[in-house]
């Protein structure tokens, strides 16, 4: 499992020539590291807004793994699991389809949804990512 998901921006020429300019004095190791800085200082400095979210939608907050186990413990209680992430819902590769539809209700996920392509086909009409 990848710890970083590649995101694509764009940026005018003098942002980016901006950017170069801190790399080349050094303030930063590149552009990258500027970016992915400036992203973090935006996340902390509205903190309270996405706790704020976290807590009155019901969010899990994290990397959340589900394997076959934990979806037929669903089963056997006669539940149906409503997922409502931020982070990442990672759907292992040892559950079926069938075992999927049987016992998620629905997902919501803000960040990264990873799941087999059958069991992804076999959710599309729970899926809110």
């Amino acid at each position: 499992m990848s710890e970083t998901e590649k995101i694509t921006i764009n940026l005018g020429p003098v942002d980016l020539g901006r950017i170069d300019l801190l790399v080349e004095q050094g303030v930063y190791t590149n552009r990258t590291d500027m970016i992915r800085t400036a992203i973090r200082n935006q996340l902390d400095r509205h903190d309270p807004v996405i706790q704020d979210a976290v807590v009155k939608r019901s969010y899990s907050l994290g990397v959340i793994g589900l394997a076959r186990k934990d979806l037929e413990e669903y089963k056997a209680r006669g539940e149906k699991a409503a997922l409502r992430i931020v982070g990442m819902l990672l759907i292992e590769n040892d559950v079926t389809p069938e075992l999927a539809v049987e016992t998620i209700d629905s997902i919501l996920v803000r960040g990264v949804f990873r799941a087999p392509p059958a069991v992804r086909t076999a959710l599309a009409d729970r899926l809110n990512v």
